[in-house]
């Protein structure tokens, strides 16, 4: 059996993201997103401020899990996927010619909307990333990123004493942690989450918003999600997207409550969507 035992006072992960909260973090200006013949993304700019939780809310459909395919270019993998425009990390135009698209994901991890723990233990389902990276020179250290990812993913105290098991034998909701605790382990700056309840239970929709609003202070977070009420919950940015256009963008309380544009409004009201 795997075990560790405690945590080390002084971690090697050092603080994934520096940037000051409130500071743009990733900037989108004039992208623009095609399949083949057809317009996903049309003409969308959009700061996401450091440290703080973004929402994208619309309806199915209108271009949010594409956009947030932007931010790690997921989409490259796309046959017929074309994108225009310019997103930028810390500054970094991430679609520039000679950027390692590999560091890239490093440092913008993604959860899925469905969990996907791979077919391994648990203790090697978050071990799988800093291997390929090279982020720990000795057994002890690797033990360490694991506990310690483990523990900011909030799940250290249900698998401590079990870390040889399977991934895919826990629950719907710790499998989720453990994708979330997979994402931490190789020191990203930034976590996507693309409808990361949508599979879940309300208990275990419940603990995953308590660790996004934790997860916060360390990493900036864009999140897909459907439901409103989850957004208002957990986002401090919301952006509503609606047939590819970035119809509106602003304080999550703002659109809740003052929305600028009337299908904003009719959105939020239930009146289109």
């Amino acid at each position: 059996m795997i075990q560790i035992a405690t945590v080390s006072n002084d971690p090697i992960h050092k603080q994934p993201d520096a940037a000051p909260a409130g500071a743009a973090k990733i900037t989108a200006q004039g992208v623009n997103v095609y399949y083949g013949d057809k317009q996903a993304l049309k003409d969308i700019s959009i700061d996401v401020p450091a440290h703080q939780v973004t929402a994208l809310i619309g309806p199915s459909g209108c271009g949010k899990s594409t956009f947030l395919r932007c931010i790690n270019r997921m989409n490259d993998v796309i046959d017929g996927c074309c994108m225009e425009g310019e997103i930028r990390l810390d500054g970094e135009d991430i679609y520039a010619r000679g950027i390692d698209v590999v560091h890239l994901r490093a440092r913008v991890g993604m959860v899925f909307q469905k969990p996907n723990p791979f077919p391994k233990s648990i203790y090697d389902n978050v071990a799988y990333g800093p291997k390929i990276h090279g982020l720990a020179a000795s057994r002890a250290e690797m033990d360490e990123i694991v506990l310690h990812s483990l523990e900011k993913a909030g799940l250290i105290d249900e698998v401590r004493d079990r870390l040889d098991a399977p991934g895919t034998g826990l629950s719907g909701g710790q499998q989720q942690r453990l994708c979330i605790a997979r994402a931490i382990a190789v020191e990203p700056e930034v976590i996507l989450m693309d409808e990361p309840c949508s599979a879940l239970d309300p208990i275990a929709t419940a603990r995953i918003e308590e660790l996004i609003d934790e997860l916060k202070q360390n990493y900036t977070i864009v999140m897909v999600t459907h439901s409103m009420q989850q957004a208002a919950r957990v986002s401090q940015k919301t952006a509503f997207f609606h047939m590819g256009e970035l119809v509106e963008q602003g304080t999550t309380e703002d659109i809740f409550t003052r929305p600028a544009d009337d299908r904003t409004k009719a959105y939020i009201t239930g009146r289109i969507g």
